[in-house]
């Protein structure tokens, strides 16, 4: 078996640790990317929790204008209908 220079040891230590640090970088990079589609997807479920809002009070003032409109046609006297006006 062949005798294990201790400094042989120690460049492999050193490459190993060079080789963790950039994993390490590359691994935050890859956070901050994840963290990013996170904040982007919020907002887009933001916004479209407004539109739903903005739809739902639309669609309110829809059904009060319709009820609004049929009263008024109940309150209005009916002539049939001429096409020749």
């Amino acid at each position: 078996m062949t005798e294990v220079d201790g400094e042989l040891v120690y460049e492999l230590l050193k490459k190993t640790h060079q080789w963790m640090d950039k994993f390490e970088h590359a691994l935050g990079e890859v956070k901050h990317e994840i963290v990013a589609m996170r904040l982007q997807a919020l907002g887009t479920q933001t916004d479209i929790n407004n539109i739903y809002a903005v739809t739902s009070r639309i669609d309110q003032r829809l059904d009060r204008i319709e009820q609004r409109l049929e009263l008024r046609e109940l309150a209005e006297p009916q002539r049939p209908f001429d096409p020749g006006v």
